[in-house]
Parts: C-alpha cells; structure tokens; sequence
C-alpha cells in the first residue's frame, strides 16, 4: 500500500515537470521559422557602422540589421519578437550549431570552410576588399600605389597582409587595435589608408562625424558574398529565408536600405545577386 502511494506521488511529480516544460517552450525560437507570437534571436555585428551597430540608445541599425530585420517578418515575426545577440566573427560557426541564434546576418561571407560546418542562404550582398584613402589624396589609383604607403592594419585581421603580399610588398603595415583608430590615424596623416571589405568601409565614412572626409578607391581586391547562416541540414528555413530575401529585391527594399546604409560614402554597389550564385 505504502508503494503505491510513493508511485502516485512521483506521477504527480512527473506529470508537473512535463507541464512546465511544456509551458516554458513557448519562450524559445519557433523551430519552424513560421512565426506565430514567439521570439527569435539574430546575430548580427554591433560594432561595424552601415553593416551591424549597436547605438548608445541601445537601437541597432545596419543594412544586415535591415536586411534580418526584413526577413523575419517574411518569417512571420513583428520587430518587438526579434532579439539581436552580437556575434563576433570567431564564434558564427559556433553560435548556429549550439543553437544560438536562429541564423545570422553579420557581413558573413560564403566559403567552402564555412560550408562544412553551416548552411548559407544568399547571398545578399557582393562586397570586395578595397582601400579607404582621405578624399583629398590623389596619390593611389591603383593598389600597387600602396608602396611605400603607410597602410593601416587592424589588429587580427589579415586584409592589409592580403595586400602587402600579393599586391604591394613594400606597402608600411601599421598595426592598430580597430579601424575606428584607424580612420583618426588616415585623418590625421599618420597613415595613408585602410583595407576592409568596401561595405565596411563604407558604413565607417558615412557616419555623420566622418562625412566628406574620406573616399573608397574602388579598387574591388576580392569577391566577398555575404549570406544568411543557418544550421546546416535546414533545407526548410534555408528556403524561407531565399524566399524572403528575393522579394527584398524585387519589392525595392534591398535597394532602399544599401542607400540608407552605404550612400553617403559614394559606394558604388553591385547589383543584388542572385540566389545560389556565389562568384569567386
């Protein structure tokens, strides 16, 4: 009889922790990426001006920001249901497989390496590595001109390397700890340019602070084609998410935000890409 007793009051317990498990699960990401009230997590940059920033005010804003913002109303999500989580560029791959975030849309390029471990949807953006130079210097017109020019060097990153090994070998590399420190060494002449994707570029020289002061070169080094990562094996929200990203396009929202984004730097963008066409 006493067995019996303890056997009811286990079920009982059971049957409490089944419920708020199942009461708690509303809180999580709609694994079907079809919306319906429930939240979703996109990781995106808040440190890049034009791509991915978080204000002062706690807004972010970007043209990745409008672009996954776009998406997950396609998706079926309202602004007020998105929760933006920053993700560096190390730990994309990671974030997507631990299940993170939803997917991601932070200048994340598309290459084979990356393909092994997540799926891309995209792209959405052909970018290129190009020079940053102050926009009374007429002195590069090409990237060979980097000669013997002081070009800066943002601590981990391996553009301005790319650079002085291909194209340049006499080019000064100068090392810095961002390129926000880098735009007040170009602007105080303590070197002669930067080297980032041009999309990058191009957010930093349309903040309102730095408008009129610098110029990108054009010189279209790499092809960099941003996409959405997701898990890989996905094939349902990978669709969505393509689905959403051609009526970006087609309903002139894409064009809207490289404008909004990019424009007042002078950058000259390449048509939207076409879905699956990643070019070398």
């Amino acid at each position: 009889m006493q067995l019996r007793k303890v056997t009811a009051a286990s079920a009982a317990v059971l049957a409490l922790a089944l419920t708020a498990t199942a009461c708690g699960s509303d809180d999580k990401d709609d694994a079907s990426g079809s919306g319906g009230g429930k939240k979703i997590t996109i990781g995106i940059k808040i440190d890049q001006p034009g791509i991915g920033l978080k204000t002062p005010d706690g807004k972010y804003t970007g043209f990745d920001v409008d672009v996954a913002t776009y998406v997950a109303k396609e998706l079926g999500y309202d602004a007020k249901d998105i929760t933006f989580k920053e993700t560096k560029s190390a730990d994309r791959e990671t974030s997507i497989e631990r299940g993170d975030v939803k997917f991601i849309a932070a200048s994340y390029s598309i290459n084979d390496e990356r393909l092994q471990k997540v799926d891309f949807a995209g792209p959405y953006l052909l970018a290129h590595q190009d020079i940053l130079v102050r926009a009374d210097d007429t002195s590069i017109k090409s990237p060979e001109d980097l000669n013997n020019k002081k070009l800066c060097s943002v601590a981990g990153s391996t553009s301005a390397k790319n650079v002085h090994d291909t194209l340049a070998p006499k080019a000064q590399l100068q090392e810095f700890g961002g390129y926000s420190e880098c735009l007040t060494g170009l602007e105080n002449k303590v070197v002669d340019a930067l080297t980032t994707d041009d999309s990058i570029l191009a957010g930093y020289a349309s903040q309102d602070a730095n408008k009129g002061k610098f110029k990108l070169a054009g010189f279209k080094m790499t092809n960099e084609n941003y996409g959405i990562g997701l898990k890989k094996g996905d094939a349902d929200l990978k669709k969505k998410i393509n689905d959403a990203l051609t009526k970006m396009v087609s309903d002139g929202s894409w064009e809207k935000a490289v404008k909004a984004n990019f424009g007042p730097a002078g950058y000259k963008n390449e048509e939207a890409p076409k879905i699956g066409n990643v070019v070398k």
